[in-house]
């Protein structure tokens, strides 16, 4: 009979584990998981673990939901997957239309990709390969500090990750950065959109693409900052002749409190980067949407210099377009963004009480989206690590980034599942402080 301590070790014997270093599975054990259902995951002896992160951000509405599941039952059994060059299927041909009409306005062709990271390094390439097309060589990106966009080589030039940009220094692209707005102030808004303009003044003829997380920089510890950044920064890249791509790989489809994080100022970008939350969790799959304009700099007679030459063997698969469409008709037909602003009202009530926590630093909230930062703690004490075992004792899944506790649970979760799950966050803040951990 399969337990835990037996996939454990089956697990260890032959897989690496991503974001993870493995030697510390000689004494923290892996959890294997049998079942889901809603927001709760099932290990093999029956314990169950409210899904607090959202399996990495994906899951919007719940681990086997019925909806997802019929859909993709019925897809498999008529086509699982065709080439999309050269052909074409009607999920994906369904799907890209839902998008468009989805999306701002002037963002009116889709292409597809695999995964995030993917769809960052192809609205790069299509934003370089625009300019070239037009006789313009701008070799140079632009992005925030603090920012993730990925872990492929261009999406890390673009990042602001020092450990992995040191590490790969040598084959990452040419990347500045400016500063992300240092709190969800209007002001701190104001003092980095100055910065962002005397830079793009000086070196905008060299610059391709301004890439942003809007609103939320989700591993950068969940830094939020206010949105009239966007709002300038749209303005000052098309002043300066610069694309804008927005990567709502994390933020996009309801985590911010709106469908996207553009549609709080009411922008429309160059690019848009879609993945995560794109599937409802189930599959991966991701999309670059992208402008008219854009498009047409690519359509000609054949040349192959001037073709947009980007593929990857699954993109556009039917199964994964069949559940992004499911996913979409789940917000279709009821009330999605209603009932998150609900629960982030209520989630927002229940993080005040962590300011009364002496080790607490600031806590703060956007959408389906809170983080708590701790403060007096060194990096080496991995206190992200400590509660993270503390709370899958308590039935939990957490996991901290560093310093910073963060929740982003399914839209699915109930207020009596939110106490828990901040419940449990709190107790472990409160023994740490007590080292009793």
């Amino acid at each position: 009979m399969l337990n835990n301590s037996t996939m454990m070790q089956r697990d260890l014997e032959v897989i690496w584990h991503p974001c993870t270093q493995m030697k510390d599975h000689e004494t923290l054990p892996l959890i294997p998981i049998r079942s889901g259902k809603g927001v709760y995951l099932y290990d093999f002896e029956g314990n169950s673990y409210i899904d607090a992160v959202s399996s990495w951000w994906v899951n919007l509405f719940g681990h086997a939901n019925p909806l997802i599941n019929r859909r993709l039952k019925a897809q498999i059994d008529k086509l699982e997957h065709v080439l999309l060059a050269g052909f074409t299927h009607a999920p994906a041909i369904e799907l890209a239309h839902k998008l468009v009409a989805l999306t701002p306005e002037k963002l009116k062709k889709v292409f597809y990709v695999d995964n995030g990271s993917s769809a960052v390094e192809a609205a790069l390439k299509m934003s370089y390969h625009y300019h070239l097309n037009r006789g313009k060589k701008k070799a140079l990106f632009l992005s925030l500090t603090n920012s993730y966009h990925g872990e492929t080589l261009g999406a890390l030039a673009v990042g602001d990750v020092s450990l992995y940009k040191e590490t790969y220094e040598p084959l990452l692209i040419a990347n500045e950065q400016v500063p992300v707005p240092k709190d969800q102030s209007e002001e701190a808004a104001r003092e980095a959109l100055k910065i962002l303009e005397n830079l793009l003044e000086k070196r905008g003829e060299e610059i391709a693409a301004f890439i942003l997380e809007p609103l939320i920089q989700g591993a950068g510890g969940m830094h939020m900052y206010h949105p009239s950044y966007l709002l300038g920064a749209r303005s000052l890249t098309l002043k300066y002749d610069v694309h804008l791509i927005a990567d709502e790989i994390m933020t996009g489809f309801g985590r911010t409190g709106e469908m996207f994080g553009c549609d709080h100022v009411a922008i429309s970008p160059d690019f848009m980067t879609l993945s995560k939350g794109l599937t409802g969790g189930y599959l991966p799959l991701s999309v670059v949407m992208t402008t008219e304009e854009v498009y047409n700099a690519f359509y000609c007679d054949y040349n192959e210099y001037r073709a947009f030459l980007h593929s990857h063997s699954y993109t556009g698969n039917p199964l994964a377009c069949t559940a992004a469409l499911a996913t979409l008709e789940i917000f279709e037909t009821e009330d999605v963004l209603g009932r998150n602003r609900r629960l982030s009202t209520y989630i927002e009530k229940k993080l005040v009480s962590f300011l009364e926590l002496p080790t607490v630093k600031e806590v703060r909230q956007q959408g389906m989206v809170a983080a708590i930062e701790l403060q007096g703690y060194d990096a080496k004490e991995r206190v992200g690590l400590i509660l993270y075992r503390y709370a899958l004792t308590r039935g939990v899944l957490l996991r901290p980034l560093g310093n910073v506790i963060y929740f982003m649970p399914p839209y699915t979760i109930k207020k009596e599942e939110i106490d828990l799950m901040m419940a449990v966050a709190y107790e472990g803040i409160e023994r740490l402080n007590r080292s009793l951990v």
